[in-house]
Formats: structure tokens, C-alpha cells, sequence
């Protein structure tokens, strides 16, 4: 059988979208330390400026762990809504030049451009028009990482950042790849990095010197998954319709509640929420889960399969009060409480995977 053609593979990321957009629309926070969240004791930064990374102020810190490391920095309460119209405004220019898009959030995704339809030769210069096109309708920066599957190109995009891009060119893979630390790899989290620190896996040099058999026996299903990785060899398509399996939200509360009511009101407005993002993405569920933290952090689920989608937002709020009560009475104060809705179904056209980070 003849060759497949070697993939272009584009991974668009946006730089610190959400600070991006304030500092954008805001010119007194340009230049600032900014983080988007709520300085609240329980608040958690929802991303940071790159004025703010250099105190080293990341995403899901805690507000107060970000204040220590950056005493000026500020806080701007997040605008989802404008979040998600900057997004389908990038995603239009996408489809400019291909069908084939795996959006992952609202400000990141995956391009296959293997079919140039536009004429320009080459991928790269497809990913400069791309952000060239993002810069004049929004007025943001974005960076692009430029190969032949999708793990280079993800790994390829933080090489530039801010406002860069990077290609990994066919054959370079394998070498890119040896010198890079195994946190930065997709699929490796904070428990798995250090696992395999401990195992004196540093580097992808470090993990391609390891056979199938050993990251089997020590990361069971994953073991070919880094195995190939360690490789630079990744043969998953862009799948342009790639969907989400679930959508949830939660809230922390200013201090632990144990009034009922206090509580319900909390996981009616959660469900409200995720009720918002099914008329926006044209989803239903069928599957209500509703998550309590406690204030010694333990947590707890409680949740119901229908045979018909949830069908009102009323519907929502009722099946969720009536989770959350299996935990009353209270035996301690709750931190946190959360709606998520599962096995989903369309219902409408609109895409799920574009509606909600």
C-alpha cells in the first residue's frame, strides 16, 4: 500500500487568553500583574498574565498563594460571555483554511492543514497568517506550535511563547523530544511526573531508553502511550468532531455552610450554569451528579441516570436539590458544592467542545 501522507498539523494556542482579553479591553491593566478570579480566601486564579507569571502566579492557585508571590497584583472577576464571543471569532478564522478542527478549549486547538487550501506552501506560513488574521480581528497574540502529528505540534507551541511559533519538521521528533522534560508531555500529570522521577525518568531521553514491557508493568494502559511519545510518534487524527463527555460546575463558598437552604441556593445556582451552556452548546444529559466538598476537604458524589435527557432548567435544579439533601443533615460545614451533567446528547446544532473551556 502507498505511504499516507505526511500530516501538517497546526496547534493554535492563545497567549493568556482570558488576562489578554481584560488587559485588552482595560488599557490601565496593560502591564500589569493581572489575574482573572476573585481575591476572596477561597478564590482560585482562572489564569495570569504574563506580568503575573513572573512572580510565578499560575492558573488554580489559590488567590491568596498568588498574592504572596505578587503583593500588587490585581484581580478582575472573569467575563465568560465575552471569553466565548473572542473564541467563535477565532474559530471562524480557522475554518478558513480547514474544515478538519479539534477545538481542546475555547482558546486553544488543532488545525490539519495537509490540504493547502489557501495556496500559501506550507504549514508555517499557513500558522503566521493564522495569527497575523487573530491579531487584527481581536487584538491578541497567539502562538503555534507546526508538525506532523498532534503531540509535536502541542509541545511545539509553548517553545515561542508569547506571540511565537515553532515547527518540528518530519524525522526531528525523536531528537526534540529526548531533551524535554516528562512533565511537559501531554498525558504526564504532577503524580505521574513524580512517579517517574522516581523511577529516574527525567527526560524523553531518559523514558525512549525503556522497553513496552517495564512501562506496562509501571504505568499499566499508558505504558505504549509514553512509549510511543518518548518517539515523537503519535498517529491520533484532528478530530473535527470531537465532543465533550460531560459539562459541571462548582463554587467554593465564602465561608463553610451548613443552612440547608444556603446550600440548595448554591447548587441552584451551579445548575443554572450548566444549564446556560446547554442552551448555548444545544446539549442535553441524561446523568445529574452533585458534588460536596467539606470543610476538612473530604468530598462526596450523589448522582441519577434518567432514560430521557434532562429536559428545563427547572428539571436541573430540582434533581440537584434533591441529590444534595442525601447529605443532610450537614454533620459539618460544606466548602464546596457542584453540578455536572453527563452522557450527553445533542439536541441542536451548535458544537459543545466550542461553547465552554
Amino acid at each position: 500500500m502507498p505511504d499516507r501522507p505526511v500530516r501538517k498539523i497546526i496547534h493554535v494556542d492563545m497567549d493568556a487568553f482570558f488576562a489578554s482579553v481584560e488587559q485588552r479591553d482595560d488599557p490601565g491593566l496593560r502591564g500589569k500583574p493581572v489575574a482573572v478570579g476573585h481575591a476572596a480566601a477561597r478564590g482560585v486564579v482562572a489564569a495570569a498574565s504574563y506580568e503575573a507569571r513572573r512572580f510565578g502566579v499560575r492558573s488554580a492557585m489559590p488567590s491568596t498563594t498568588a498574592q504572596r508571590k505578587c503583593p500588587d497584583l490585581i484581580f478582575v472577576p472573569p467575563r465568560f460571555e465575552v471569553y466565548r464571543s473572542v473564541s467563535a471569532q477565532i474559530h471562524a478564522i480557522f475554518a478558513d483554511y480547514t474544515d478538519l478542527i479539534e477545538p481542546l478549549s475555547l482558546d486553544e486547538a488543532y488545525l490539519d492543514v495537509t490540504e493547502d487550501r489557501r495556496g500559501l506552501g506550507t504549514a508555517s506560513q499557513t500558522a503566521q497568517e493564522i495569527r497575523a488574521r487573530i491579531l487584527e480581528a481581536t487584538g491578541l497574540t497567539a502562538s503555534a506550535g507546526i508538525s506532523y502529528n498532534k503531540f509535536l505540534a502541542k509541545l511545539a507551541s509553548d517553545q515561542r511563547k508569547p506571540n511565537g511559533q515553532f515547527v518540528v519538521a518530519p524525522g526531528r521528533g525523536e531528537a526534540f523530544v529526548e531533551g524535554l522534560p516528562v512533565q511537559r508531555f501531554h498525558g504526564v500529570g504532577p503524580v505521574t511526573a513524580a512517579k517517574m522521577e522516581r523511577l529516574g525518568l527525567q527526560t524523553g531521553a531518559d523514558l525512549r531508553r525503556q522497553s513496552l514491557e517495564f512501562l506496562q508493568h509501571h504505568f499499566g494502559r499508558s505504558g505504549p502511550w509514553y512509549h510511543a511519545i518518548a518517539r515523537g510518534e503519535d498517529d491520533r487524527p484532528v478530530d473535527p468532531v470531537r465532543t465533550r463527555k460531560s459539562s459541571g460546575s462548582e463554587t467554593t463558598f465564602a465561608s463553610d455552610l451548613t443552612d440547608p437552604e444556603a446550600i440548595e441556593a448554591g447548587v441552584a445556582e451551579m445548575a443554572d450554569e450548566v444549564w446556560d451552556w446547554c442552551e448555548t452548546s444545544g446539549s442535553r444529559g441524561r446523568t445529574v451528579t452533585v458534588k460536596v466538598k467539606w470543610a476538612d476537604f473530604r468530598q462526596a458524589t450523589r448522582s441519577r441516570s434518567f432514560s430521557e435527557p434532562v429536559a428545563s432548567r427547572e428539571r436541573l435544579r430540582e434533581i440537584s436539590r434533591v441529590l444534595v439533601r442525601a447529605h443532610y443533615p450537614p454533620t459539618r460545614g460544606v466548602r464546596l458544592v457542584g453540578v455536572s451533567l453527563s452522557n450527553l446528547e445533542t439536541a441542536g446544532a451548535a458544537s459543545p467542545a466550542l461553547a465552554l473551556s
